[in-house]
């Protein structure tokens, strides 16, 4: 299993109690909401540039381009890549709906 250097190693997870490793995966929690949010303010911000231009909401190959990316990078930690495209397209859906109901 692959790790971000700025976690905590395997063995030093380990040695942690229970308590200790329900209180990292709530840092974590925490941490995944704050860049869902942070994407989801520069996807909005996305979304009035495209509105002023008159651009359409859906591009495919942009998102394409981000599936992509997300594989590679599930890849490059070793995390189910099915379990991470789905998550970003679920992200993809959120936005477009968002752009959708904004217009």
């Amino acid at each position: 299993m692959s790790y971000d250097d700025t976690t905590q190693s395997p063995e030093e997870l380990e040695a942690m109690s229970l308590d200790e490793l329900r209180e990292e995966i709530a840092d974590i929690d925490r941490e995944l909401v704050e860049l869902i949010a942070r994407r989801t303010y520069v996807a909005d911000t996305i979304a009035g540039v495209k509105e002023r231009r008159d651009l359409p909401t859906t591009d495919e190959t942009q998102e394409q381009a981000v599936m992509d990316r997300a594989g590679e990078n599930a890849e490059r930690f070793d995390v189910d890549a099915n379990l991470v495209k789905a998550i970003f397209r679920l992200l993809i859906e959120l936005n477009k709906v968002e752009q959708r109901e904004s217009r």
